[in-house]
Parts: C-alpha cells; sequence; structure tokens
C-alpha cells in the first residue's frame, strides 16, 4: 500500500508548495488534492493552471494520488433544487477533467446526501428520491469518465445514505461499468459499523482508501482524533485490506491542524505520518 495525505490536512495560510515539501519531508509519497471554492484548484481553473499545479508536484517528488472536493455539500446532486443540481454536475465534470490531465484516475464523489447533522439547516431529502437521483446523477457522467480514464468512486460519508457495505456494494454494481468504484473511508464507517466489514464485501470495488480514527462515545463530528488514538482496529483493517490483496493509494485525511494544533501545527503531517507507518506494520 501506497502512503498519501488529503490536502485538507494542512494549515490553511500554507502554499500548495509549502504542504507538498511537507507532506515529502514527512515520508508521503503522493498527496490528494481537491476541487474547491478558494483554490487551489476551483472550477474556474483554467488548463494552464492545472499543469502548473502538475509540475509543482512533479518538481516536490510526490504523485498525486487522488482528487476530491469538499463542494458537494453545498451542491448536493440530488437537491430539489435544479440549480443546485446542475451545480454538482458542473463538480462532477470539473473533477474528471482535472484528474484526467493531472493523470489521476480516481475521484472522490458524494453522489446524494439525505441530511447531515454537522451542516445547520441542511435540506433533508427522501432516501428513495435520493438513490434515484445519484443514480442519475452516476450515471450521467460516466460517458466522460470513460473517455478520461477516471473512476468515479462513492465515499461513504455521513450523508445519512448508503449505510451500509452492501447497500454500497448495490450502489455501485446497478452500473455495471469498471469506472464505477468505492473510496473507502475508514474513519468514516466507525459511527455505525466496523470498516473491517466493509472490506471483503466491497473488495475490488476499493479504488481508493481514506484514514482517520474516531471516539465512538463522542458521538459527533467532534469524535474524530489523530491517528491510533481512536476506536478503529487497526490490525483487523489491515488486515482485511491485505485479504483483499489492496495495494493502493492510502491517504490520510485528519482534522484540520489549526484549532486542534495551535501550536506548531506543522507536527500533526510527521505525527500522521509515523502513525501511517506503524499501522502499515500492524498485520
Amino acid at each position: 500500500m501506497k502512503k498519501s495525505i488529503s490536502i485538507w490536512s494542512f494549515y490553511g495560510d500554507w502554499t500548495l508548495k509549502e504542504k507538498m515539501k511537507l507532506a515529502k519531508d514527512a515520508g508521503f509519497e503522493g498527496i490528494e488534492l481537491d476541487v474547491s471554492g478558494d483554490g487551489p484548484i476551483t472550477l474556474d481553473s483554467d488548463e494552464d493552471a492545472i499543469a502548473a499545479i502538475g509540475s509543482l508536484a512533479a518538481d516536490s517528488g510526490l504523485t498525486l494520488s487522488g482528487l476530491a472536493t469538499g463542494m458537494y455539500w453545498e451542491f448536493n446532486p440530488a437537491s430539489e433544487n435544479a440549480e443546485t443540481r446542475n451545480r454538482a454536475k458542473a463538480v462532477l465534470e470539473k473533477q474528471i477533467r482535472v484528474a484526467s490531465q493531472l493523470g489521476i484516475d480516481a475521484v472522490l464523489v458524494v453522489p446524494g446526501s439525505v441530511g447531515a447533522d454537522f451542516i445547520p439547516g441542511c435540506e433533508e431529502l427522501p432516501y428513495d428520491k435520493v438513490w434515484d437521483r445519484a443514480t442519475d446523477f452516476v450515471r450521467d457522467a460516466l460517458p466522460l469518465a470513460r473517455e478520461k480514464g477516471v473512476d468515479i468512486c462513492i465515499e461513504n460519508v455521513w450523508n445519512k445514505f448508503l449505510l451500509s457495505p452492501m447497500e454500497m456494494a448495490r450502489f455501485i454494481d446497478q452500473f455495471d461499468d469498471a469506472r464505477v468504484g468505492s473510496y473507502f473511508d475508514v474513519g468514516n464507517v466507525l459511527a455505525t459499523g466496523y470498516p473491517e466489514h466493509w472490506i471483503p464485501i466491497l473488495k475490488d470495488r476499493i479504488r481508493r482508501v481514506h484514514v482517520k480514527d474516531y471516539r465512538r462515545a463522542v458521538g459527533s463530528v467532534d469524535g474524530f482524533v489523530d491517528l491510533l488514538s481512536g476506536d478503529v482496529n487497526w490490525p483487523a483493517v489491515i488486515q482485511s485490506l491485505k485479504a483483499i490483496d489492496y495495494s493502493g493509494w492510502v491517504a490520510a485525511e485528519m482534522i484540520p491542524p489549526v484549532p486542534f494544533y495551535k501550536h506548531a501545527p506543522e507536527t500533526l503531517i510527521d505525527n500522521t505520518s509515523r502513525a501511517m507507518d506503524s499501522i502499515f506494520g500492524l498485520a
């Protein structure tokens, strides 16, 4: 397995070049970027801007391991609002085109949200309607994904949707297309289940893995903690990944270091790298 870190794990005021240097110096092989409203990759980024980011990564010695986005929380692909759904389509199209240009073969997608307790005033939608709209959302993007050679990978996340591994597998399998897979998040499972149960069910549907840790007793988004300090059964998780012969990217998606690391926030990057080395050796 290959060790990466999400851009969301870094202090926001650092430049992308500084983030990449910190990741490389800490021992990461890759970095996972995102499409966001404030950059470095936005919906308005042109090919020259994207190419500059690719060159920056090459100069840093890092591989671009994946492409995420947090914009689906703002633009729910299953929203009752047609304009919101159209904005979500634009986000996914941008992800696919950017990933293709940067040589990334998988993008993280949240295809719809039933609701989200951590977002005040979040739109709440019927589960079956979200399923239908999420299905249409992914299906509509498949021609471009095939053309560009990019996998649309569904993340299990706190959207009150696709709440079990069997349901996630069913959602993915309905497309009968190798370009649809799972962006499996270990820590996100802890509130409702066990990641080591998901892995053998999803099997080769898993194209990318996110790692973070979580304390069940907290019961809210405040329960996410540093790796090895929560309730994830890491030996079982690593054993399960090895049992399905997973050898791809594993990206740490950590809570941003400020305000949790009020001093020396770069310490989170070093600590995460060392924790991942220990985790990889547990099974």
